[in-house]
């Protein structure tokens, strides 16, 4: 027989849930730069050349170096179909709070892993909700004046920007593949 369990704990099961998922997929993620790092290009890795950057395949991620930084993509970059729309670029991003509002952890990790732990692009990263919207927990409200990244699922894919807001929409299983595709962008990768 199953427990009747309250909607408020249900969600917050599923918000915990969604927690360690993400801090498995960063910790995946740190310690295979740190392999990377200490091991350098291994017997699982491959190489390719995507636009002018040396792009390694190393257990699964794909580790593009630009300058002394390295950035980790789910996706091969030859892989992702990059669209026309014109996003921000990384420098008006950088020393500045970013804010987040996620629906997709994986998509938030690879984002925080990118810009704010590997690289340290970003002052900070801070969970938040974008005005008029609904709003659960205590987080700060928000509105496009703040540099604000919203990755919501969607049945259309796509990535816009409004102001300093940018919204990365798309069904589960393609908003990794578009989180990829809006880091390529920002970087001037693409």
């Amino acid at each position: 027989m199953r427990k009747i369990v309250s909607k408020h704990k249900e969600e917050k099961n599923k918000k915990r849930n969604a927690w360690i998922v993400g801090i498995i997929l960063i910790g995946i993620m740190i310690f295979s730069t740190l392999g990377y790092a200490f091991n350098g290009i291994g017997t699982g890795s491959s190489e390719i050349n995507y636009k002018g950057f040396k792009v390694v395949n190393q257990d699964g991620l794909w580790f593009l170096e630009k300058g002394e930084s390295y950035f980790i993509f789910t996706y091969n970059p030859k892989d992702i179909e990059i669209s026309d729309s014109e996003i921000k670029k990384i420098d008006s991003y950088k020393n500045k709070v970013l804010y987040i509002s996620s629906e997709n952890i994986a998509a938030e990790s690879e984002i925080y892993t990118n810009i704010v732990y590997q690289n340290q692009i970003v002052l900070r990263m801070q969970n938040a909700c974008l005005e008029d919207e609904k709003c659960e927990g205590d987080l700060p409200i928000k509105n496009c004046d703040d540099n604000f990244i919203i990755i919501k699922e969607n049945s259309n894919n796509k990535i816009t920007q409004k102001e300093n807001c940018v919204f990365i929409e798309g069904d589960e299983e393609n908003l990794l593949k578009l989180t990829d595709e809006f880091l390529l962008k920002t970087l001037e990768i693409a």
